[in-house]
C-alpha cells in the first residue's frame, strides 16, 4: 500500500484537513521537504483556494524524490489542450514524478461558478481524458492531433505551441470518483480511480470494484492495472482522552455526508437509505445542530476509521489492506518525535 498526503503536515487536525488553517502558497517549499523526509510516496494539492499545479511547480523545486500529484483538479472547466501543458511542464520540471488526479465538480459549480453548459459527466470525462492523451501523443510521438468526440473537436498544433518530446511521457491519470459510471469510466481509460471518504470497505467491495472491472473489460484491459486509491475518513489522536474529543469532529462529518444525496448510495450500502432521506431533510431545514445525533456508534465505526496512533496504523491496514492500492494519510507532524512516529505510521500502512 502506498502511503499519500495532503499538505500541509504541520497544519492538520488529526485525520481531518482544518478548513480554517489552509495551506499558505509561501509555506510549500517548506512543507514539502518535511513530507519528502517522512518517507511518504506522494504529496498530493487539492484544487480549493490556490491553483494546484502552481502549488505542485513550487513543491517540486524544493524535493527530488517524494511523487506529487494533484488529489483533485478541475477537468471541465480546463480545456483539455490547457490541462496537457500544465501536466507536461510539471512531469519535466519534477523528473517524472507527476500524477494527474482529475475531478468533475457538481453541476451547480459547473454551470454557476465555472460557465460551463452541463453534460453527463462519465462520458464528458471518458472525452476528456482521451483529448488530453490525444494531445500528449501529438507532442511526444509527432502524432496529428485529430481528436473527434462529442464534447472535443483539436485538430491544430503548430510548432510555436508544440513543446515536443520529455524524458518521462507516460502522465499517470486518475479519476476521482464515487458513483459505478465514473469508476467504470476510471476503469477504461484512466490508470487509477480516487474514491471519496464516505467509501466504506463494504461500499469499495459491493460497488467500485465490479464497475472498475466492467470498465476495464469495455477497453479490454487488465483491471489489476487500474490503481484504487483511498482518502479514508480517519479519526486519531495521540492519545484515548484527545481522541474522545476528535470522535465529535468525525461525527459531525459522517453526518454532514449523510446528509448529502450524492453520497447516499455509500450509505445505502449498509442499509441506511432512511436514516440518510432524514439527514437530508434536517439539512435542507438548516437543522446542522441536529444532524449529528443521527450517526450512531455503528455508524461511526463503519465510514471512519478510528484510533490512537499507536492503533490506526494497524486498523487501516486491517479494512482496507485488500481493497486500495493507495491510500491518503496525515498527522501533524511539528517537531521530530512527530515525524517519526509518522514514519512508523507509514511503515506500518506499507
Amino acid at each position: 500500500m502506498l502511503v499519500e498526503s495532503l499538505l500541509p503536515l504541520g497544519k492538520l487536525d488529526p485525520g481531518l484537513r482544518e478548513p480554517a488553517n489552509p495551506l499558505r502558497i509561501e509555506e510549500v517549499a517548506t512543507l514539502a521537504p518535511v513530507a519528502e523526509a517522512a518517507g511518504l510516496d506522494a504529496i498530493l494539492v487539492e484544487e480549493t483556494k490556490d491553483d494546484p499545479y502552481q502549488l505542485l511547480a513550487l513543491a517540486a523545486g524544493a524535493t527530488s524524490s517524494v511523487g506529487l500529484g494533484t488529489s483533485v483538479a478541475m477537468a471541465f472547466p480546463r480545456s483539455p489542450t490547457i490541462t496537457a501543458m500544465s501536466a507536461w511542464s510539471l512531469q519535466k520540471l519534477s523528473d517524472g514524478r507527476f500524477n494527474l488526479g482529475l475531478g468533475t465538480q457538481v453541476r451547480a459549480h459547473v454551470e454557476r461558478r465555472f460557465g460551463q453548459k452541463w453534460s453527463a459527466p462519465a462520458p464528458w470525462m471518458r472525452d476528456y481524458i482521451r483529448a488530453v492523451r490525444a494531445v500528449w501523443d501529438c507532442w511526444q510521438n509527432g502524432t496529428r492531433l485529430d481528436v473527434d468526440t462529442e464534447h472535443y473537436r483539436l485538430d491544430l498544433m503548430v510548432p510555436l505551441f508544440n513543446p515536443g518530446p520529455i524524458e518521462h511521457p507516460e502522465i499517470p491519470i486518475t479519476v476521482a470518483a464515487i458513483g459505478p459510471n465514473m469508476c467504470a469510466v476510471a476503469g477504461e481509460v484512466a490508470d487509477g480511480v480516487r474514491l471519496h471518504p464516505v467509501c466504506t470497505a463494504a461500499y469499495i467491495d459491493a460497488e467500485v470494484l465490479p464497475a472498475v472491472t466492467k470498465g476495464a473489460a469495455r477497453a479490454g484491459r487488465d483491471v489489476g492495472e487500474v490503481e484504487i486509491c483511498l482518502k479514508p475518513l480517519i479519526g486519531t489522536a495521540p492519545d484515548a482522552e484527545t481522541l474522545e474529543r476528535v470522535k465529535t469532529t468525525v461525527r459531525e462529518r459522517v453526518a454532514f455526508y449523510l446528509s448529502t444525496p450524492t453520497y447516499r448510495r455509500a450509505f445505502a450500502v449498509h442499509g441506511w437509505t432512511d436514516v440518510a432521506r432524514e439527514a437530508s431533510t434536517l439539512a435542507r431545514d438548516q437543522r446542522w445542530d441536529d444532524l449529528p445525533s443521527l450517526v450512531d456508534d455503528d455508524m461511526l465505526h463503519t465510514v471512519a476509521t478510528i484510533g490512537t496512533y499507536d492503533e490506526i496504523g494497524a486498523r487501516l491496514r486491517q479494512r482496507f489492506g485488500g481493497l486500495v492500492d493507495r491510500v491518503e494519510f496525515s498527522i501533524p507532524v511539528n517537531d521530530e518525535n512527530d515525524g517519526a512516529r509518522l514514519r512508523a505510521l507509514i511503515a506500518e500502512l506499507r
